[in-house]
């Protein structure tokens, strides 16, 4: 069968699933206006015209994902942690290998968590929405920016959980307290958002990857099992954002604060 073909039946069988995963959206959305709210459907030929484009760009992202990133993702993390890469070709390869060899990995999972952020299309919207509502107040980028932050210190921090092997739930509970008593301080206003945030964070970018990532250092590592370690990097993208919104909001107010003081 030629690359073509294969291409073709690929993306056909990806489109019939993306089909089936929106069509309960569909169903539940018109359901409610024609059985509930008894209303017809205002710009239809938008409307149709906006759901054929989300499953055909859905169809043609999760295909490039499955192809490209995830595979690569995986690639990269196997690379950056062999024996090979990490020592020279005269050195001996010790039997136990420290965690801080695996430096340039905490920095590949700090810039991949941070870069699939940014790109991530739900935390796009969720900002846009956020700087609407506030009339401004909060800015689009710098929510972005604060969440891919927050994600990329969690990532990097997951790697290093997975290279030391240490319990996943010592990390959760403690990032937890910290969120708990950030609560307490931060602008109230800001509080939920920052709890949204650290759920949008776990969609269609950012998943694939990081897990790939995962996935590829347990793999890799001695005496790590990717059933065990290899999960639980996406617990730590939607934690951390939640400590960096609110603490670029604790920021916020500080910087006000003291340009009032000033003046």
């Amino acid at each position: 069968m030629s690359l073509l073909a294969t291409t073709a039946q690929h993306f056909l069988s990806t489109f019939i699933g993306t089909v089936r995963d929106v069509m309960p959206i569909v169903i539940i959305m018109f359901g409610f206006q024609f059985a509930v709210l008894r209303r017809p459907v205002k710009n239809w030929r938008k409307v149709v015209t906006g759901f054929v484009l989300v499953i055909f760009g859905l169809s043609f992202f999760l295909m490039g994902l499955e192809l490209a990133l995830f595979p690569l993702g995986e690639s990269m993390a196997q690379q950056l942690t062999a024996p090979a890469f990490l020592f020279d070709s005269d050195e001996v390869i010790p039997l136990h290998i420290d965690w801080s060899e695996y430096y340039w990995i905490y920095l590949f999972a700090a810039a991949i968590g941070f870069s699939t952020t940014i790109a991530e299309p739900s935390l796009i919207a969720v900002a846009i929405k956020a700087n609407q509502v506030s009339g401004g107040t909060i800015k689009v980028n710098g929510l972005r920016i604060a969440v891919a932050l927050g994600v990329s210190m969690g990532i990097a921090l997951g790697s290093y959980r997975i290279v030391v092997g240490d319990p996943l739930h010592y990390y959760i509970l403690v990032g937890y307290i910290i969120v708990v008593i950030q609560t307490f301080f931060a602008p109230k206003m800001i509080v939920p958002l920052a709890y949204d945030s650290g759920g949008v964070t776990t969609s269609t970018v950012t998943v694939p990857i990081v897990t790939a990532l995962g996935l590829g250092l347990a793999s890799t590592v001695p005496g790590r099992n990717p059933m065990l370690d290899g999960f639980g990097l996406i617990a730590f993208a939607s934690l951390f954002p939640m400590m960096t919104v609110m603490g670029y909001a604790q920021l916020s107010v500080w910087r006000e604060r003291r340009s009032e003081n000033a003046l």
